[in-house]
């Protein structure tokens, strides 16, 4: 039996979809582009969002355009979104995909590199 989306992941993944869209086409901070949303945490009370973004070159401006944009984009989201309490964004590089890359990187180095032989036991059976 499927489980039932709750209020909270509904509301998560509607908030992930309209940020994608207004970080693409609204936002024109040069600071602010090829950014990808990988997740949206919406606290219980609807008063906090952890939006977990992902880029390809990570930088310090990225950041800091993202949270200077978080009124304007939560302003947005308010007029896109029948919801009573429009949570704070609060965003968060998401490190997941750098660790996977990192750990897939490992996995090949150890696949590629030759076994080394067993050094063999000596004898212990001499007559």
């Amino acid at each position: 039996m499927a489980k039932a989306f709750s209020r909270n992941d509904r509301v998560s993944e509607q908030i992930r979809r309209e940020l994608a869209d207004l970080l693409m086409f609204e936002v024109k901070d040069p600071r602010v582009h090829m950014v990808t949303l990988t997740d949206v945490e919406v606290a219980g009370d609807m008063a906090h969002a952890k939006v977990f973004y992902t880029a390809a070159k990570n930088s310090k401006g990225l950041q800091e355009g993202l949270e200077k944009a978080a009124g304007f984009l939560r302003s947005q989201l308010g007029k896109r979104m029948m919801l009573r309490t429009m949570p704070q964004l609060h965003f968060v590089y998401d490190e997941s995909i750098d660790r996977g890359m990192h750990m897939d990187k490992l996995i090949n180095q150890a696949v590629s590199e030759p076994a080394v032989p067993e050094p063999a036991a000596p004898d212990t059976a001499q007559e």
